[in-house]
């Protein structure tokens, strides 16, 4: 008995020194590969704005009331010069009989007027005649001239008077005829500000009680794109977008107008990009927000390098550091990362950007020369690289139990 616990506990023994050491030991260090491959490649820039109509118009008032009546309600359909709504008349129809009655007065006035110029000039012309045979005194004749000039102002005193009343019973018509609210363009009423019963002022600043969009089947979105993009972005470029009511269809677009203007929120610089949007299906509508992506560049046949590739950056065993260490130690030079040394590994080398390749087990740096990319593939320029080729794009192993790679490099290096 006492043997076989004697045996039990060796055994014990052993499996926990084989144990601590099994899991004391360093991973084998293993590559995951990609091919380089052929194809074309798309670079974007992505933005985001909201849908609005090309041509949308803001229906005001220019007199105040009450709202009488409404002829119209949301996404109604209207034509040029159709009544939409109409303001409560009573004064208006008031104002215009004052007018009348004003205007009625004038013109008696002016007729009593030009009877008493006619008058006075019957008289200096009687006078005349009795001056030239001595019957009346020059004093005379003189103050029956003196009446007809004060008539004749008289008359054009009248006129003023008359022409004043008709421009305040034109203005009084006017005002009645801007008491019906009229569509100015052809379109659909997309909003309604106003409720029957509701008063409206009109002041200085004209109130809006409809908004009407011209022609929803033409649509445009305005973006806005960084001011590190917007040197990318030319007039007639080609956009694709989505929006969240229709997460699965891709709608397509194209750049109409690039503005100058700068908008500056929070010290961001940002430029509006507008693209015009073809809404024939009528499935678009304002307000909408979309994500735009403006094709900048297109390359149909280029060698495609996945960005992992360009973020990876190859870890060592400890031993293998530790020696790499004694043996610039030997040769009189401090380790790599030490003040003054000189870096060993870096992710780019003097002819620039580098990727790596499995050359007899081990990573080998290749330079390399980068074009346009998207978020999946970069386009290779320059290297010795081809098609087909394999380079490394994550480690495992090491001196780490995690995986190192991807973003566990440095960053790609310059924007793409």
């Amino acid at each position: 008995m006492k043997k076989i616990v004697l045996l039990l506990v060796v055994v014990l023994v052993v499996a926990a020194v084989g144990g601590y050491f099994y899991y004391k030991r360093t991973p084998e260090i293993t590559y995951k590969t990609a091919k380089i491959e052929r194809g074309m490649i798309v670079s974007t820039v992505a933005a985001t704005g909201n849908l609005s109509a090309v041509t949308t118009v803001q229906v005001g008032t220019q007199v105040s009331g009450t709202i009488q009546k409404l002829y119209v309600d949301y996404n109604s359909r209207v034509k040029k010069g159709q009544a939409i709504a109409e303001i409560d008349p009573s004064l208006f129809n008031a104002s215009v009989e004052q007018a009348q009655g004003n205007a009625l007065s004038a013109e008696a006035n002016l007729q009593k007027a030009k009877v008493a110029r006619a008058d006075a000039e019957r008289t200096l012309k009687r006078n005349k005649q009795l001056l030239t045979d001595g019957i009346i005194s020059q004093s005379d004749y003189d103050v029956t001239e003196t009446a007809l000039q004060s008539a004749q102002s008289s008359v054009k005193a009248a006129e003023g008077s008359l022409a004043q009343t008709r421009g305040s019973l034109m203005q009084s018509k006017t005002n009645l005829r801007y008491s019906v609210i009229r569509s100015p363009v052809d379109g659909v009423v997309i909003s309604r500000a106003i409720d029957v019963g509701q008063t409206v002022a009109a002041s200085f600043s004209t109130p809006t009680l409809f908004t009407i969009a011209q022609d929803l089947t033409k649509m445009q979105i305005e973006v806005s794109v960084d001011e590190a993009d917007i040197s990318r972005i030319v007039l007639d470029q080609k956009a694709t977008f989505t929006v969240d009511s229709y997460p699965e269809q891709t709608f397509r677009g194209k750049v109409i107008q690039v503005r100058s203007a700068p908008v500056i929120t929070q010290n961001v610089v940002t430029y509006v990009v507008v693209v015009s949007v073809d809404n024939t299906e009528l499935k678009l509508k304002p307000g909408m927000t979309a994500n735009v992506s403006i094709e900048v560049a297109k390359k149909e046949d280029a060698l495609k390098l996945p960005p992992a590739a360009l973020r990876f950056k190859p870890k060592v065993k400890p031993e293998d550091a530790k020696a790499k260490g004694e043996r610039n130690s030997a040769a009189g030079q401090r380790p790599a990362g030490s003040p003054g040394g000189a870096k060993t590994s870096g992710r780019k080398g003097a002819g620039g950007q580098q990727v790596y390749i499995l050359k007899e087990g081990k990573p080998a740096p290749v330079a390399i020369k980068t074009g346009i990319a998207n978020n999946s593939a970069i386009e290779l320029l320059e290297s010795t690289l081809k098609e087909g080729d394999e380079v490394i794009v994550e480690q495992s192993g090491g001196d780490s139990k995690k995986k190192s790679g991807g973003m566990g490099g440095s960053p790609m290096g310059p924007r793409f």
